[in-house]
């Protein structure tokens, strides 16, 4: 139950659902593309150290972009438990996202 219909919150969310579709992709591309051009570099100096280190960053990268790609299913299971439905008003918070 929120203050708003969901009618008065429907720009918001879909200035919201923008913003996590530009995170949900932009950023993860943005980690794996600047992990590949240091091991790039690090491969093209031939350091094994540098190839090392360059490997573990890429794997760090890695694990963040999907830690984030993942965020909005998150986010929408977190919507679902905590935005119960009642008898007065149907709709719950997830009903507003989904409608946007």
């Amino acid at each position: 139950m929120f203050l708003f219909g969901c009618d008065d919150l429907l720009p918001i969310i879909k200035f919201i659902k923008l913003i996590f579709l530009l995170i949900q992709w932009v950023i993860p591309v943005g980690l794996i593309v600047m992990g590949a051009w240091d091991l790039g570099k690090a491969v093209f100096s031939s350091d094994d150290k540098e190839i090392k280190a360059a490997v573990g960053k890429l794997i760090k990268r890695a694990i963040a972009a999907a830690a984030i790609f993942f965020l909005v299913i998150v986010v929408k299971l977190i919507m679902g438990m905590v935005g119960d439905s009642d008898a007065e008003n149907p709709q719950n918070i997830l009903d507003c996202w989904d409608q946007a």
